[in-house]
């Protein structure tokens, strides 16, 4: 029996008005963003965009703010990524092990993550208020000296680091511990039978096993350290004197308050280029292991 165009194609008929959807809604942000980013314009209805071509991302690389606040991106991501995977990576493998009490701690340890990231970022202030906050009450029963840390220019991105490993580090653990349930048990019982210990069976067994995994979350994570935004405009809207300000909150400021709409777009375009180059950089690394496996 032959079937004519619709019924060979009836699963992409179901799919294209979603797919159409998703691609309106993607792309047209992104190719508006790029095309406001050759002109000037302050949203003023009475004047209209004018064309400067590459003109604001070289003012941007001439911007010293803009520097520090690509400094500050990469210094916030480079270090709350790495603690986030190595203490997911460790949580989930103790999680991953059969003890008494073991769902109540996974609920436990989750619920940072199911919070709503601007009101967690408003709990850690009034925690990190200087005088009296809870930081600052633990730190003075265990006699050191009150800090400032919101409100200091070497503190604030430290501080913010670790709200972002509290509420985040859940998620890796969460997508390690699957990975983790899907590994086979024959390397392991082998290596009982050759009687290695328990750090040579995670080295050699389970750290290549769980590398493809491994990727999937970092990339995940990669890709949310570098757009945080709720938690940093919640606690210091880019202050003290800048020292917290990111690209994403850059851009906000450029775009919301100078109303720069053409350096807030080439700032964007930057930051999505570099997320992009971050994220291809992981999906080529996941294959090559893939193609080495």
């Amino acid at each position: 029996m032959r079937y004519n165009w619709f019924d060979r194609n009836l699963k992409w008929v179901y799919i294209l008005p979603a797919l159409l959807f998703v691609l309106v809604m993607m792309l047209f942000p992104i190719l508006y963003t790029v095309w406001i980013s050759f002109y000037e314009w302050s949203m003023s209805a009475i004047t209209p965009p004018a064309f400067v071509g590459f003109a604001n991302y070289i003012a941007l690389f001439k911007d010293e703010r803009f520097l520090d606040a690509l400094f500050n991106t990469f210094y916030f991501t480079v270090v709350a990524l790495i603690a986030e995977v190595v203490l997911g990576l460790a949580i989930a493998v103790l999680l991953n092990r059969s003890f008494k009490g073991k769902n109540i701690a996974k609920t436990l340890f989750l619920l940072p993550m199911v919070a709503t990231p601007v009101a967690m970022g408003l709990v850690w202030m009034l925690i990190y208020e200087p005088t009296i906050g809870a930081a600052n009450t633990i730190l003075k029963a265990i006699g050191i000296h009150p800090q400032l840390f919101l409100a200091s220019m070497t503190q604030v991105v430290p501080s913010l680091i670790v709200v972002d490993i509290w509420q985040w580090t859940p998620m890796v653990a969460l997508i390690l511990m699957a990975g983790l349930s899907t590994l086979p048990a024959d390397p392991y019982e082998s290596a009982d039978v050759d009687g290695a210990t328990a750090w040579k069976k995670f080295v050699h067994i389970t750290l290549p096993l769980l590398k493809p995994t491994l990727i999937i979350a970092t990339m995940l994570r990669l890709i949310g350290v570098l757009k945080t935004f709720d938690i940093i405009y919640a606690t210091t809207q880019g202050g003290p004197n800048f020292k917290s300000e990111t690209l994403n909150i850059y851009s906000y400021v450029l775009g919301f308050q100078y109303f720069k709409l053409g350096s807030a777009s080439a700032l964007l375009v930057i930051f999505f280029l570099i997320v992009m180059a971050l994220t291809l950089l992981l999906i080529w690394m996941r294959k090559r292991l893939e193609a080495a496996s």
